[in-house]
């Protein structure tokens, strides 16, 4: 008999007699769990002995239970996702019928990694978005949900239709690493990039099946997600069924159409030929015989009214003790460039049983998506500033190149250097993709009978895009003529990306006394994969003008992670977790990081008493890493790289493919941010007013910078290396109220505020006095022009420009600059350059009102942005009086700043720190009145319209002050959207 045996019998045999000794004076409870509001009764709800909580049960499909409670029981405890816990005396009593009410704010349950916890238990800073305070409007993308939500959350949306968004949390966290949150969807982390034919890698989600945005911003909530969580974590959690509901079916639809807000302000007809007329005889004379008759806006000729409609449909409920939900959808809308279409199909499933008592939980969940892009040629928007507005669409004396004016050189072939006919490149591109991506997930939670408080997950999933597109241009299309081998563009491409994961995790969760432990631990392994291929030729397939290519590669990330929270008196709150990671990103001595966080926090006050409710003070350390550089997989490597087939090596009869070296880091490893936490939870008033205020302060060290390296050191001049710190400071306060609270009348209203300022305090190893940067923020106006620098000392992405000089009029001094070094020959060199503010605002501000009367809602959601500043490279590009007539004999538009400042000469602007101008704004994303029909059709039917981005207040004077890299040049407007929609529920 082994020693596992001989302990079990007398450890048996003790069970029994215990479990014979309760029998003999144990009570049976039985009852009912119901909705206090509709009177439904309530499946799956939990039924505990207060005394013991070990000692449970579960209702059933009628929301009824059975439950032996020990002889010193006194009562039993209700709980149920979305609830208030109940609390109920079972004294004298044998049946208790339990009503249960919605859980108030400060009770709710928040979805951390790996986990949940209740709302004023959560030590890190943790912020939820529900469905009912989303933004409202013509929403194609999860993103776009958020924006202004949350404070030191900046999401600047792309306008084009489908377009994806950049979002910072906390300001830049990198410099050439990514700087994206990670974002999780129902456990799943994505990766950060999208398949090749996308618009919006998170286009996958539908928007109207998501319940839940949850914002992890400082270390210790975010460091359970270590290796990719140094620009934050956003959790989307989707909407599931129910038990204890009826079927229920819901239908949403709108319509939309979309305008422009404004136009970059270039020369008329009129005001072109008269700036002709007044320039000087060598131009004038060269150029009025090149002018035409017409008068054409060209801004009107490429842009339209963009039409939108979307549709989803939904039913949820619970057959069988199985809770469903089941979602399609479908969006089709148009861009306010012309030809510019996307076109969705959506498919969603969430299936969540639960067996024995709901001790063993399933959820498995489906997420499909099928997109059609026609994606118009952005190059259209700058064609259209720049096209001779005497000139008509059309040239009716020709059929060559389509039709369409074009200026040509003397053999009548087009002139490439004048400016393409915007139309053109419109009606004669076909630039055409389809993607295909599901999610598929499946994870298993059990809960061990046989140890108290223990449960185990394992979760898998797969994450599966594939886009394919074709680009098509005709050889008679001017702007792709080429007259040795017939021109046109015929391309294709194929990217394949799958994603795969595999967690498991045990927790456990007991009370002992006045002591609460919640501890976990934990194995991920993700898995990354991509393979693709391209084909780029002439319409004719030339051999010498096609090119193919293909680059697959795989990333692996393994992790082992942990986490404990501990409570005493449920007043003192300790959380501690700690991270391994490897990547094969990084060579094997460099493979692997820790990543450690502590938080804790203290309950000053909670009580439900008339004025001060709760108080709790924060405070949090954690160490996060980053080690996505984008696509290349394999930068510690040395590597050789095929030559193109236009590239041979023609040797004799034969052509021979050339093989070069590429570029290395052999030692790159982490980049570690170092974050710390100071915040403080509070509400007052019986809840009506809540909030938080935050201080917060980022280090980031050993950045992934992508520097230029010194001659002959390497086989490449600019690579990615861990060279360079930086840091990130800021405040930051919630604030969510209810000021009124009747009956029939309900008004909440939110706001959030933020400050943020960062600062480069390393970027060599040593010290280098003549070192003037990283440059960066590549713009028109010449070769490898850069109007950004990365430096010690200055935020990253500054502006590096010269001081302009102005008359006493304050008039621009064309080419006049201060000598700021003060050199004695006072001539304007390089180093006189200086950093002048930087695009990241300073302060953001965000407000969402939600307002019921009866029958009638109205809300509305805006949001402001202080201190970003914007380089107008359109003025600098296209304001200057000699881009009028070009010696190759064409003439081209300018911007109106150019007769307004007589600047004569491009060089003498480009750099000036006159075009970066404060780009401060308050824009009021969406304005949305309705009013709902109670049981006229279904349970009820709301019809509703919404006006989107009706208001921008700025003093800026380009099209739009919200730019996310700080550069205005040909930027796809924003649109004004006006939306009718209803939805009804059965």
């Amino acid at each position: 008999m082994n020693l596992f045996t001989k302990n079990a019998i007398p450890i048996f045999a003790a069970l029994l007699l215990l479990m014979g000794s309760s029998v003999q004076a144990q009570r049976r409870i039985t009852g009912v769990v119901k909705d206090a509001e509709s009177g439904e009764t309530l499946i799956g709800a939990t039924v505990v002995e207060k005394e013991r909580r070990t000692n449970g049960s579960v209702t059933d499909i009628d929301g009824n239970f059975t439950l032996t409670v020990s002889p010193e029981a006194t009562a039993i405890v209700v709980s149920y996702t979305g609830y208030e816990p109940v609390e109920q005396s079972i004294v004298g009593k044998d049946v208790i019928e339990v009503a249960m009410g919605a859980g108030s704010q400060l009770k709710e349950v928040l979805v951390i990694g790996y986990g949940t916890v209740k709302r004023e238990d959560a030590t890190g800073l943790v912020q939820s978005v529900s469905a009912a305070s989303f933004n409202k409007g013509a929403i194609t993308g999860p993103q776009e949900l958020l924006a202004g939500k949350v404070a030191g959350v900046v999401i600047t949306t792309d306008g084009s239709p489908g377009g994806g968004s950049k979002i910072r949390i906390r300001g830049e966290s990198s410099l050439s690493a990514s700087k994206d949150p990670l974002i999780v969807i129902d456990g799943i982390p994505l990766d950060n990039g999208g398949v090749n034919g996308s618009r919006n890698q998170l286009n996958i989600i539908n928007p109207n099946d998501i319940e839940t945005f949850t914002v992890l911003k400082d270390a210790s909530a975010a460091a359970i997600y270590g290796n990719r969580a140094s620009g934050g974590v956003i959790i989307i959690t989707t909407k599931k069924g129910k038990l204890g509901k009826k079927i229920q079916v819901g239908y949403s639809a709108n319509v939309s159409w979309s305008e422009r807000r404004g136009e970059i302000d270039v020369l008329s007809a009129d005001e072109f030929r008269a700036a002709i007329a007044a320039q000087p005889d060598s131009i004038r004379n060269n150029a009025l015989p090149l002018l035409g008759n017409a008068s054409t806006d060209w801004q009107n000729e490429i842009y339209q009214k963009a039409f939108g409609q979307d549709h989803n449909l939904n039913v949820s409920g619970g057959v069988g003790g199985i809770p469903y939900r089941v979602s399609l959808g479908y969006t089709n809308k148009d861009g306010l460039l012309k030809t510019d279409n996307f076109s969705r199909y959506t498919a969603g499933l969430n299936l969540n049983p639960g067996f024995f008592k709901n001790t063993l939980q399933f959820n498995l969940g489906f997420k499909g998506m099928l997109s059609d892009n026609h994606f118009a040629e952005k190059g259209a928007i700058g064609a259209a500033l720049s096209f001779d507005p005497t000139k008509p669409v059309k040239d009716t004396s020709t059929t060559k190149y389509e039709g369409y004016t074009t200026w040509k050189i003397g053999n009548g072939n087009p002139n490439g250097l004048a400016p393409s006919n915007p139309v053109s490149l419109l009606n004669l591109r076909n630039d055409n993709s389809t993607v295909t991506q599901y999610i598929t997930s499946g994870s298993v939670d059990y809960r061990l009978p046989f140890v108290d408080g223990l449960r185990l997950n394992l979760n898998l999933a797969l994450d599966y895009a594939k886009g394919e597109g074709t680009v098509d241009v005709p050889n008679t299309a001017a702007f792709a003529f080429n007259s040795l081998s017939g021109g046109g563009v015929n391309n294709m491409y194929e990217q394949t990306k799958k994603n795969s994961l595999l967690e498991s995790y045990a927790n456990y969760k007991r009370t002992f006394g006045r002591h609460d432990v919640d501890a976990m631990v934990g194995y991920s392994w993700q898995h990354f994969e991509v393979s693709n291929f391209f084909r780029n030729s002439d319409k004719a397939g030339t051999d010498k003008e096609t090119t193919t290519g293909q680059d697959p590669a795989e990333l692996f990330l393994i992790s082992t992670f942990a986490r404990m929270n501990y409570g005493f008196d449920n007043k003192y709150l300790l959380t501690v977790s700690l991270r391994r990671d490897g990547t094969s990103r990084f060579n094997p001595d460099y493979r692997w990081g820790l990543f450690p966080a502590a938080a804790l926090a203290v309950k000053i006050i909670e009580n439900d008493q008339t004025y001060f409710n709760n108080l709790k003070l924060r405070t949090s350390w954690g160490l996060t890493g980053q080690q996505d550089i984008g696509g290349d997989y394999y930068s510690y490597l040395a590597r050789y790289q095929f030559g193109f087939p236009n590239a041979r090596y023609q040797l004799g009869n034969d052509t021979i493919t050339t093989i070069r070296p590429n570029g290395y880091v052999a030692d790159i490893k982490w980049e570690e941010t170092n974050s710390y936490n100071v915040g403080i939870d509070f509400s007052i008033v019986k809840d009506r007013i809540g909030g938080s205020v935050d201080w917060y302060r980022r280090n980031t060290t050993d950045l992934l910078n992508e520097i230029p390296f010194a001659a002959l050191s390497n086989l490449t001049n600019i690579g990615v290396d861990n060279i360079g710190n930086m840091f990130s400071t800021g405040v930051e306060l919630s604030l969510n109220t209810t000021p009124v609270s009747k009956k029939n009348i309900v008004w909440d209203l939110s706001a959030n505020f933020a400050w943020n300022r960062s600062e480069i305090t390393k970027l060599i190893n040593g010290t280098d006095p003549g070192y003037t940067g990283v440059p960066t923020g590549g713009i028109a106006g010449g070769v490898g022009s850069n109007i950004q620098n990365h430096q010690v000392g200055y935020a990253p992405n500054s502006f590096f420009v010269f001081e302009q000089k102005y008359d006493e009029n304050g008039k621009l001094l064309e080419g006049q600059f201060i000598n700021r070094d003060k050199d004695t020959l006072n001539e304007i060199t390089q180093l006189d350059r200086y950093r002048y503010r930087n695009p990241a605002p300073r302060y953001t501000i965000g407000i969402t009102s939600n307002l019921s009367v009866y029958n009638f809602d109205f809300s509305f959601g805006a949001r402001a942005n202080l201190g970003n500043y914007v380089y107008n490279n359109i003025q600098t590009d296209m304001g200057y009086l000699n881009r009028l007539y070009h010696p190759s004999k064409y003439l081209s538009n300018v911007n109106q700043s150019a007769v307004t400042l007589g600047v004569f000469d491009q060089a003498k602007l480009t750099f000036s720190d006159h075009f970066v101008t404060n780009a401060s704004f308050f824009r009021i994303d969406h304005v949305t009145v309705g009013y709902t029909f109670r049981k006229v059709i279904g349970n009820a039917l709301r019809v509703f319209g919404t006006v989107q981005n009706p208001l921008v207040v700025t003093q800026y004077k380009g099209l739009d002050p919200e730019i996310d890299n700080g550069i205005d040049n040909n930027v796809y407007p924003r649109a004004r959207t006006f939306l009718f929609g209803l939805s009804v529920s059965f």
